[in-house]
């Protein structure tokens, strides 16, 4: 009796996340990742509340039931991996649906151990050449955005004979929708932002704001970085870019390459650190590296100063927009109504645990009705790209795309430009995604 009084007790609190123990020498014992993972999967088999969330979870529960014991004890511990590589740590099961997340005293952490098996294979085996090549986004677009250079990778990427080369060459499917690159740069664009004007604090933010701009904003998309800019400046915030970043690691992570992890995070945590004792806030357009600075690197990093601070000094933008509004701050004279927008929730945005800051601020201008649709896009940076798994990336996306299409919506609409892009594809661009920041742009007509 006290056991299930103390396992119900546990789960009336939110969850809670352990620092991940990565440099300790047992996180790499393959022996001991096996004992967890059978553990942990046993749970998730008495469970299965999460097996529509992506496709790790079919794949255990298969496993698990054409085995001769139909229990985990007759899964192969070699077929593990299968788990393993379906998981593009989204982290939804952990935030939104695994009621045995700590305090629970069971202690599940199906993505981080999703993560710890990513990085003991990395560290065994390494990887592809290509999944190096893809997860080095900032490398990528810097060669990619050089002049002449973007307009021949551009055209390749719209060549039916290049992408069928690139798909043998590289593992990206030939059908699947890859990134235009531009020149210039957001960080090009924009480096004549001085941050200059008075700071108006409010709420839990400074009132000046640092653009940290994302490998694929910067050369993907920078036109978002200009909306954020601004809208910011429209509002009255001083608004500078980052003085230098690299990327956010969130590839590299995904990858379990944690060495590289820490290498990204001495280039920008020094940098960013600065920047915060000198007052100034931090936001980003993409969720999956927001997330990063709020969470996973002060997980992976949780006795650094510096990374505690930066954390403490990173917003979501509709987080940051937020907690102006809330202080009577954010200018709310909209020249220009939306209609109705279906609003695709990013998984990363959703585990920042902030709420529907987007459509709060969405449905500030009058006119406007927000459709929130709560599915994952099955995009996830390469996952959503790579032939292995494009097919279930698509089979992922279509409840999105089934909902963003019965809404006869105006506009649609992802905070992850990527994730949008992954819908709007699987609905030959009938709409076209937009991102939340450039509607809200329009909605000021500035």
């Amino acid at each position: 009796m006290d056991l299930i009084h103390e396992t119900r007790e546990g789960n009336l609190d939110a969850p809670t996340r352990h620092p991940l123990d990565w440099l300790k020498p047992e996180f790499m014992d393959q022996q001991a990742l096996d004992a967890e993972m059978e553990r942990v999967f046993n749970i998730c088999h008495g469970c299965r509340r999460c097996v529509s969330l992506c496709h790790a979870f079919p794949t255990l529960f298969d496993l698990i039931d054409e085995s001769k014991t139909m229990e985990i004890d007759g899964v192969d511990k070699a077929d593990y991996p299968k788990v393993t590589e379906q998981c593009y740590l989204c982290d939804l099961c952990y935030q939104v649906k695994c009621p045995y997340t700590p305090p629970h005293p069971w202690n599940v952490d199906f993505p981080h151990l999703m993560l710890r098996a990513k990085a003991v294979a990395f560290e065994r085996d390494g990887a592809p050449l290509s999944a190096k090549i893809l997860s080095s986004t900032r490398t990528v677009g810097k060669l990619a955005s050089i002049p002449v250079v973007v307009q021949v990778i551009n055209a390749a990427n719209r060549n039916p004979g290049a992408r069928k080369l690139l798909e043998k060459t590289m593992d990206v499917d030939a059908n699947a929708r890859v990134p235009e690159y531009h020149s210039p740069t957001a960080r090009r664009r924009l480096r004549d932002l001085d941050g200059s004007g008075e700071a108006t604090p409010a709420g839990r933010t400074r009132g000046k704001v640092a653009l940290f701009a994302t490998c694929y904003c910067d050369h993907s998309a920078p036109g978002v970085v200009e909306d954020l800019a601004a809208l910011l400046r429209h509002n009255a915030i001083p608004t500078r870019l980052v003085e230098q970043e690299s990327c956010c690691g969130m590839p590299k992570l995904e990858l379990g390459d944690l060495q590289t992890v820490r290498k990204y995070k001495e280039r920008n945590i020094p940098v960013l650190a600065k920047m915060a004792r000198d007052g100034w806030d931090f936001t980003a357009a993409v969720p999956s590296c927001v997330l990063m600075f709020k969470q996973e690197l002060p997980l992976m990093f949780p006795d650094d100063a510096e990374v505690a601070l930066v954390r403490e000094r990173f917003f979501d933008p509709f987080e940051y927009l937020a907690e102006r509004h809330k202080a009577g701050l954010l200018d709310t004279d909209f020249t220009t109504p939306l209609g109705k927008v279906a609003w695709q929730v990013p998984c990363h945005q959703r585990v920042q645990k902030i709420g529907p800051k987007t459509r709060d601020i969405l449905q500030l201008v009058p006119g406007t009705e927000v459709v929130t649709i709560e599915r994952c896009s099955g995009h996830d940076g390469t996952y959503g790209v790579k032939h292995k798994t494009y097919a279930l990336s698509r089979k992922l996306a279509r409840p999105v795309e089934s909902r963003v299409s019965q809404a006869e919506a105006d506009h649609f609409t992802s905070d992850c430009p990527m994730a949008g892009g992954h819908i709007a594809h699987g609905l030959d661009d009938k709409p076209a995604a937009e991102h939340p920041l450039s509607l809200l742009r329009k909605a000021y007509g500035i």
